[in-house]
């Protein structure tokens, strides 16, 4: 059975961190690549990082550059979203994505920015 769940979600106050986790299970992790997306209450959800299944590549949507840092463990089945100087706009529901031969994704973790 495939499973990604999100951990590490919460309130926080503009300008904090947080640090998200997916733990993958039921396929093979270091095959895939793994992302996070967000989708913001009204919005599309939107591709915000990824990274190579050997963890060497990674990318960024241009409003999250800076500040969010994607990584993995192999060895833990482990992806992992640092965030940084986090804004308002960060505000939504962050979801966990495997793309390979499947894709597979999370339930989602709510990330709320506020004062």
């Amino acid at each position: 059975q495939v499973q990604l769940v999100e951990s590490g979600g919460g309130l926080v106050q503009p300008g904090g961190s947080l640090r998200l986790s997916c733990a993958a299970s039921g396929f093979v992790f270091k095959y895939y690549v793994m992302r996070w997306h967000r989708q913001a209450p009204g919005k599309e959800r939107e591709l915000i990082a990824g990274v190579s299944p050997a963890g060497g590549s990674t990318n960024y949507h241009d409003s999250v550059k800076g500040r969010f840092t994607i990584s993995r463990d192999n060895a833990k089945n482990t992806v992992y979203l640092q965030m940084n100087n986090l804004k308002p706009e960060d505000t939504a529901v962050y979801y966990c994505n495997a793309a390979a031969y499947n894709d597979y994704w999370g339930q989602g973790t709510q990330v709320t920015v506020s004062s």
